[in-house]
């Protein structure tokens, strides 16, 4: 009877674990969520940061496509923020503000 009750229950776990795996290979991030993942490092997860970086979720996709573009152009000062803008195209500037400004400040 245990044997045939801990065959049940692998049983049940592959089949969870199947379907996990299939549902994860079926959602596909945005190239947005994928452009700015490299954000969250120092702003923080969907860009609410715990410290002292600014958060920026929920700021105006026009704030931040100009803050992204002032540190571009060196109007604004930054350590390591020109550095990281210059890698973007104007396309994916775009893109990453408006990711961030739909994301919920809390």
């Amino acid at each position: 009877m245990q044997t045939s009750i801990r065959r049940l229950k692998t049983a049940l776990l592959l089949a969870a674990g199947l379907l996990l795996a299939q549902s994860g290979q079926a959602q596909e991030l945005s190239r947005a969520a994928m452009l700015s993942a490299s954000c969250e490092g120092c702003h923080g997860t969907n860009g609410r940061s715990p410290g002292a970086i600014p958060p920026i979720a929920g700021k105006s996709a026009e704030y931040l496509r100009e803050t992204l573009e002032s540190f571009r152009s060196g109007d604004k000062d930054a350590t390591v923020m020109g550095r990281h803008v210059n890698g973007y195209t104007e396309e994916e500037i775009r893109l990453i503000a408006k990711y961030f400004s739909e994301q919920s400040e809390q």
